[in-house]
């Protein structure tokens, strides 16, 4: 007779990082059970309309060895308005899960947070480590940091593993927000007036957060419930470097002219883009020392990941 499967409930399942997060999950010999919104006719699923305070989830949690939680509220068009609805699914939807896995057995449960916890810049400071004290900017950030701590005092309680991941702006085939504008701007030969730019910024190819979920499955602490780690691709790059190397994985011309940073963001400040002037100016350092010291390694470098990301979107 085969080995029963372990199983793995996976919510956020058909969004940009779940559609790569499931297939590395099968070929790593998982049975992956996929929480949706709505059907989609593809493998074990179970729909769940809404992620909230009150969502049933012994269903979804039948047999289930581990969770991984990616599904989130990410961008409201009216964020000021909409700080219920953040609490509702990312912190008290999270704690929800999280308290229905323990109370169903589940052995692991994986969360994928945000380095927004963090705030968005460490501009003039040493790179952030997950000790750090926790400076969140926005609602989103926000809301991460508390469901982060609302699962370091269910850890206390019980015997679930929680693996909280915080990653940086996650790049690969399908992925939307400013990787999507940038790959756009490359590919119609726009100019950009970030030649003037001398950042370091932590990326994330999504391979490699893929490869971490994976080995954090893998290798539970054998000590410690709660456990917390920042991931990031090793090259951590300026702003008008990463646009070099994605469009010399597109193989488009580069048109980089440069304005001063002040002057630069004053713009965008003056457009009410505080937050692409963050992610575009600032530094963004990440210390990924304690992923490493687990024995895990990035699976696909820099230019490996940008060029995957480019080659799967043109298939």
């Amino acid at each position: 007779m085969s080995e029963k499967k372990p199983v793995v409930l996976v919510t956020g399942a058909s969004g940009f990082v779940g559609r790569h997060v499931v297939p590395a999950l099968v070929r790593a010999g998982w049975s992956v059970r996929r929480a949706v919104r709505t059907p989609q006719g593809v493998g074990d699923e179970v729909v769940i309309e809404t992620i909230g305070p009150e969502t049933d989830w012994r269903a979804a949690l039948e047999g289930v060895d581990a969770v991984v939680h990616l599904a989130a509220r990410v961008h409201h068009k009216n964020e000021e308005h909409a700080v219920q609805l953040y609490r509702n699914v990312n912190i008290a939807g999270t704690l929800q899960l999280a308290r229905s896995a323990a109370a169903a057995g589940v052995r692991q449960f994986i969360f994928v947070s945000t380095v927004l916890v963090h705030g968005r810049s460490n501009e003039g400071r040493v790179a952030f480590s997950e000790n750090d004290i926790l400076t969140p900017r926005g609602l989103y950030g926000m809301s991460k940091a508390a469901a982060e701590a609302g699962l370091r005092t269910l850890a206390r309680d019980n015997g679930m593993k929680i693996s909280v991941i915080r990653p940086p702006l996650v790049y690969g085939a399908g992925a939307k927000g400013n990787f999507a504008l940038l790959t756009r701007a490359v590919s119609l030969g726009l100019p950009l007036p970030l030649g003037s730019i001398r950042n370091h910024r932590a990326f994330l190819a999504v391979q490699n957060l893929a490869s971490f979920i994976l080995h954090r499955l893998g290798h539970p602490d054998p000590v410690s419930n709660f456990e917390i780690f920042l991931v990031a691709d090793r090259e951590q790059v300026s702003t008008p470097e990463f646009i070099e190397r994605l469009a010399g994985a597109s193989g488009k011309k580069l048109h980089l002219f440069g304005v001063p940073p002040g002057l630069l963001g004053t713009l965008l400040g003056a457009m009410g883009r505080q937050d692409t002037q963050d992610s575009l100016i600032g530094s963004l350092e990440l210390d990924i020392s304690k992923a490493i010291a687990t024995g895990w390694q990035p699976q696909v470098s820099l230019d490996e990941g940008l060029r995957l990301a480019l080659s799967d979107q043109q298939d």
